[in-house]
């Protein structure tokens, strides 16, 4: 089966890509999601699909990659019962984050949701963009 890549935001002083790592193997709760078309997305993610982590707000950047362990269910956070959570595990931490005004310079990206929907908290990123976009991190 197909791997799919994601891109999750957080804000780092509410959850970071470091407290991220403290949760070890057991991974965390990715919950909180109340936009439609975000939850749409976690519950479009597979188990070891990747996810490329994002400190929105503070940073703007991609500074990591976790991957989900657990498959969209009932997120305990929603009292109303529509929305979901995943549970995602660390993966590894970008020797160089990579800024989004550094991504909104590559033509290759400008297609990006990241870049034409900046509000959204969980969003589809194709394979072609996924490799670019760790070939930069190396950088």
């Amino acid at each position: 089966m197909k791997k799919s890549y994601w891109l999750l935001k957080s804000e780092p002083d509410v959850w970071s890509i470091d407290q991220q790592k403290k949760a070890g193997v057991k991974g965390a709760e990715w919950d909180g999601v109340r936009n439609y078309q975000a939850a749409k997305n976690l519950k479009a993610m597979k188990k070891g699909d990747q996810c490329f982590f994002y400190h929105s707000n503070i940073g703007k950047e991609i500074v990591g990659v976790v991957e989900i362990i657990k498959e969209a269910y009932l997120d305990k956070s929603d009292k109303t019962g529509r929305f979901v959570s995943v549970k995602v595990r660390f993966l590894k931490k970008l020797k160089k984050p990579i800024k989004l005004e550094d991504i909104k310079k590559n033509k290759e990206l400008s297609h990006l949701s990241l870049i034409k929907q900046s509000r959204l908290s969980v969003m589809p990123i194709d394979s072609k963009s996924w490799k670019i976009l760790n070939n930069t991190s190396k950088i």
